[in-house]
């Protein structure tokens, strides 16, 4: 019993030993290398022409995907060694092939979807870290890989994606986001004055010593954007570094309904008139 045991592990054990021992060595070796690859890779693609946000993003994405990849690939390999220990796998190879054949004809929407990732990866439409709207949902992209897309949006709800579903990607982080917020004024406002205020506000929020690492430009008066029922709507535009947008748009409210209260500067809301019994004659 022993001599059987011993013998199986001398002939067999110890080379499936190797070869698990070897696919693991040669899987670190070559991400590790791949990993400094790639990011030097982004660095070259991408200096001065994106954000240090972008960089973050776009190597985490890619070493994720090889790596994933690869894992693939070294244990297929190492699988069809330890297999051509106890048989001849000519005859696998060969049904594996036209396996595959099958299911290219059976899965033309995996295939899709991994069409799809490609090009997602490829034209680098968007990163996992970036806050997109794809397929009508939008949120912070957890993983992308070549076959799917995982958001999880505010609610925490995690939303799994096919890429071959994604006909638009709206990215809301790519290199610099805005502030562009409309505030309504009552129509009986001077409207210089209003914008004067709405820059001086814009100005001191971009000076501020937190929110001035957020900013890029500071928030400004764009326009008289509307006449609507209850007040005149004026366009903010200003710019911020990428994902910042959304803070610094609320802290821009904030401060704005701040400073209005100071002036004196209405803010309307609808007003709704009442009448009971009979409509007042005209």
């Amino acid at each position: 019993m022993w001599d059987t045991i011993s013998g199986w592990l001398l002939e067999h054990g110890v080379p499936i030993l190797v070869i698990l021992v070897a696919s693991f060595i040669a899987f670190w070796v070559i991400r590790t290398a791949l990993r400094r690859v790639v990011a030097q890779y982004v660095r070259v693609r991408g200096k001065g022409r994106h954000s240090k946000l972008w960089f973050e993003n776009r190597t985490n994405t890619l070493n994720a995907i090889i790596s994933s990849t690869l894992g693939v690939v070294i244990f297929v390999v190492a699988l069809f060694m330890i297999l051509s220990m106890f048989f001849d796998i000519t005859p696998l190879l060969a049904g594996a092939g036209v396996l595959g054949i099958a299911i290219g004809f059976g899965a033309q929407s995996l295939i899709k979807d991994l069409l799809g990732g490609l090009f997602i990866l490829l034209e680098d439409q968007f990163n996992k870290g970036d806050v997109v709207k794809i397929a009508g949902i939008a949120g912070l992209v957890e993983e992308v890989n070549l076959r799917r897309t995982v958001l999880r949006d505010l609610d925490g709800i995690v939303h799994i994606i096919p890429n071959g579903v994604i006909s638009t990607a709206s990215n809301y982080t790519r290199d610099w986001a805005r502030v562009n917020l409309n505030i309504s004024v009552g129509y009986g406002e001077d409207l210089d004055h209003v914008m004067a205020v709405i820059n001086k506000v814009g100005k001191k929020l971009a000076e501020d010593e937190y929110y001035a690492k957020l900013i890029k430009t500071p928030p400004r008066a764009l326009r008289v954007n509307n006449f609507g029922d209850s007040g005149i709507d004026i366009k903010i535009l200003g710019d911020t570094h990428p994902m910042k947008q959304w803070e610094v748009t609320g802290e821009l409210r904030k401060r704005l309904k701040k400073a209005f209260d100071e002036e004196g500067i209405e803010i309307p809301w609808p007003h709704v008139k009442l009448f009971y019994g009979d409509s007042p004659k005209v």
